[in-house]
């Protein structure tokens, strides 16, 4: 673990998340976990790196897509140590369907499997919602935001993928609210935390993406947007969900925000604006014990 360096973009704070490692019987498995989430003592989760699988060449080594030409074998075996490394049953893996939408779904015990050992049943699926204990809500990342949302008090659970598209469209908010719908969740009693993702430095967007923010978030615009001299914008992604979620009714002291980047950390953490394409997926996970 010596070499697992973090480049930061947040002035020498400690990483957020936080790294651990876990014993799967193939070595050490390195992931990263918030501790305001492993704290309620609830829930297990992680959001993984690019170490600890078996894939080859550009996706090396824990590449957790079907669908980018990996062989299927190798991804099995990296879900196989996912699965020990978080303790749970490899059957009881529940994906996403992600297109950029704000979609959001209620799963249960008969969806467990779907995407990983059978076929889903549902598309344009970028979240999901669950009070069921033992199964795993699984979406997947190579610079896009993930969101996790743990509701202590009625004990509910929420996994969400927000791009620029699922966060303009806020992604965040609608989580809630189907969580709202389906479990009588109050966002005062949820903890959200804002995964690894594309840094404001990294991410340059066109005109036409930075004035659909703007539009979004009236009084915001010089926090998440800065110019530059060709035309194109710097995009603040941890800061626009940030301002999504607190709008939303979290608390500030019940939200934890990453410093970590995809694209800083490529040779650490897939990503696609880094590899121009050319990478696996990594993976965010969160289960009710």
């Amino acid at each position: 673990m010596e070499d697992f360096i973090i480049e930061q973009r947040a002035g020498g704070k400690e990483p957020m998340p936080a790294l651990g490692q876990a014993e799967t019987g193939e070595g050490m498995f390195p992931y990263l976990y918030f501790p305001l989430l492993e704290e309620t003592g609830i829930v297990k989760h992680c959001f993984t790196t690019r170490m600890g699988g078996v894939s080859q060449g550009y996706f090396e080594s824990l590449n957790l897509s079907f669908a980018r030409g990996d062989d299927r074998e190798a991804v099995k075996e990296n879900f196989r140590r996912v699965s020990l490394a978080l303790g749970t049953d490899y059957e009881d893996f529940v994906f996403t369907d992600q297109t950029h939408t704000a979609n959001v779904k209620r799963v249960g015990r008969d969806d467990a499997g779907k995407g990983l050992t059978r076929e889903r049943d549902y598309s344009d699926i970028d979240g999901l919602i669950t009070d069921e204990p033992g199964l795993v809500l699984s979406a997947f990342y190579a610079d896009c935001v993930p969101l996790y949302f743990v509701d202590r008090r009625q004990r509910a659970i929420g996994l969400s993928h927000s791009g620029w598209r699922g966060t303009v469209r806020r992604m965040g908010r609608e989580t809630l609210l189907a969580m709202e719908r389906e479990f009588r969740t109050d966002p005062k009693d949820v903890l959200c935390a804002v995964g690894p993702s594309i840094c404001q430095s990294c991410y340059e967007v066109s005109e036409d993406v930075a004035a659909e923010f703007q539009r979004e978030f009236p009084g915001h615009e010089s926090e998440l947007l800065q110019e530059k001299e060709n035309g194109k914008y710097q995009l603040d992604l941890w800061r626009a969900n940030e301002i999504v979620l607190l709008e939303a009714g979290i608390k500030p002291k019940h939200l934890a925000v990453t410093n970590l980047c995809t694209c800083c950390n490529h040779k650490l953490l897939f990503s696609h604006r880094a590899s121009h394409g050319r990478r696996g997926n990594l993976g965010a996970f969160l289960c009710l014990e």
